[in-house]
């Protein structure tokens, strides 16, 4: 059985494990986006989307995991009243981040080529991006009530981070071929990760790391099983038929 690090210890490596997962987040996003994005000069025939959204889109969503990285770096250099300060633009973005997502998402959906590089029928795979979104919403509501625990608030952030990088996974080069269960996997790493961090410094899971990251592995087969059934499938329609 794992025993748990002193405090002072913990705390000190607390810090380092919480602004590493997020830079390693970091440096995902940026692998999978690099020829699409991030360097999309470099790699001109590389499929791109072509509507203004997706690079808006691209743009606020970097700024949210810059700004993860930013506001762990912050508590590790022990500056907790600018990371509260910093607090409200937070909520402010992800905000934003919600509603382009779910926009972004129907106009991809609506689509006749659906998905940029998605094999997959376009209302299908829209169950995919919607998940995300309900998902990220619910998590940051969650931490930013918790924003007075600290151990709760900074596990609700992260791991609605975490479930926003399996887009960024399965752009990795040869990771989209191998199939949702690859890039899910990948995904879950950092839900491992933060579970062995947990039995490392408290002897146990913290409650945020149960159930939050059960909840996004569990959604993930769910989300393959919901998206083929008649009921999605006419309310995809539907979301998609609001464009016009």
């Amino acid at each position: 059985m794992a025993t748990p690090m002193a405090s002072s210890d913990r705390a000190s490596a607390e810090r380092r494990f919480f602004t590493g997962i997020a830079l390693a987040i970091l440096a995902t996003v940026i692998v999978g986006f690099a020829r699409s994005f991030f360097l999309r000069p470099l790699f001109p025939d590389w499929p791109s989307p072509s509507e203004t959204i997706f690079y808006v889109h691209g743009a606020v969503f970097t700024a949210w995991i810059v700004l993860l990285v930013v506001q762990a770096t912050l508590v590790a250099g022990r500056r907790t009243e600018m990371h509260r300060k910093i607090g409200p633009f937070s909520a402010v973005l992800a905000i934003a981040m919600v509603v382009l997502g779910v926009v972004g998402a129907l106009v991809a959906a609506h689509r006749v080529t659906g998905f940029t590089e998605v094999p997959v029928p376009p209302l299908q795979f829209l169950a995919i991006p919607i998940f995300d979104m309900v998902l990220f919403a619910a998590f940051v509501w969650l931490a930013i009530a918790q924003r007075t625990n600290p151990q709760t608030h900074k596990r609700w952030m992260l791991l609605a981070t975490v479930n926003l990088v399996t887009a960024a996974v399965a752009r990795w080069p040869g990771v989209l071929a191998l199939g949702p269960f690859a890039f899910f996997g990948l995904t879950d790493l950092s839900v491992v990760a933060l579970a062995i961090w947990d039995f490392r410094t408290r002897g146990r899971l913290h409650p945020v790391t149960l159930w939050g990251g059960l909840l996004i592995i569990v959604s993930q087969p769910l989300r393959l099983v919901v998206s083929s059934t008649q009921g999605w499938l006419a309310f995809a329609r539907w979301a998609t038929g609001l464009l016009g």
